[in-house]
């Protein structure tokens, strides 16, 4: 495999510019690069680093997943239905003008500080970008795709799985990876409050000790998870189906 150095030699730049700003900053203020990995391989090493990446990440599956499934059988029903589309579409868009943060403490008082109400938190929003991308696949689709299956005689079901659910699917991974997106904000803010570990709770007690380097490292790791998810699920979509680009 041929790696681009483009992007490497960028990365490598970011990094010189880095190390030269903090030469304008006390360096507890503004810790240089390898003050940053350091405090990386120390949180690392005692097992505290880990410990809060592996509740990130249960949390963030967990709600992404929900959000997902959730806003891809709405979605289906409502572009496939258009009454059950004008019944219900009024209540969601009203719901999707609410800051997704604004109910991170409604969800804490009706479902208290354990795991629930942040898996709750990060579906509802990431529910809302898959859901209108469904929709917008849905209505995408050509009407002359649904009458060359009807003229097969293919059955409602079979439209779906052969039709309508291929031609829809690319519609439906751009309005996922903006999802993981907004997954990874509200697991980092849902942490903030009402937490006991996550790297969101990582980064707010490293702010109470003052520990800038252990902050910008829980945020190295936040970023490169947030990367990371995003690339492999494309590359996944890209094997199991091949015409989502």
């Amino acid at each position: 495999m041929n790696l681009d150095p483009k992007p490497i030699c960028f990365f490598l730049l970011i990094l010189l510019i880095w190390e030269v700003a903090t030469g304008f900053f006390a360096e507890a203020l503004f810790p240089g690069p390898y003050r940053v990995l350091e405090a990386l391989v120390e949180t690392v090493q005692n097992g505290e680093l880990v410990s809060d990446l592996f509740s990130s990440s249960f949390r963030l599956m967990a709600g992404i997943v929900l959000g997902c499934f959730a806003g891809m059988i709405v979605g289906f029903l409502m572009g496939s239905f258009p009454a059950l589309d004008r019944t219900i579409s009024p209540l969601l868009h009203i719901l999707k003008a609410l800051p997704p943060v604004a109910l991170i403490p409604f969800m804490i008082v009706w479902f208290g500080i354990a795991d629930l109400s942040k898996v709750l938190s990060i579906a509802f929003a990431v529910f809302f970008p898959v859901w209108l991308s469904t929709i917008s696949g849905i209505t995408d689709i050509s009407p002359d795709y649904l009458r060359v299956a009807s003229l097969f005689s293919k059955s409602p079901l079979q439209t779906f799985y052969k039709v309508t659910f291929p031609a829809a699917l690319p519609f439906v991974v751009s309005g996922i990876r903006i999802g993981i997106g907004m997954g990874f904000i509200m697991v980092f803010v849902s942490e903030l409050a009402g937490a006991s570990s996550g790297l969101g709770y990582f980064i707010a007690n490293s702010q109470i000790t003052y520990r800038i380097d252990r902050m910008m490292a829980g945020l190295t790791v936040l970023g490169l998870l947030a990367a990371s998810s995003d690339f492999i699920f494309l590359q996944t979509i890209k094997r199991i189906c091949p015409w989502v680009e």
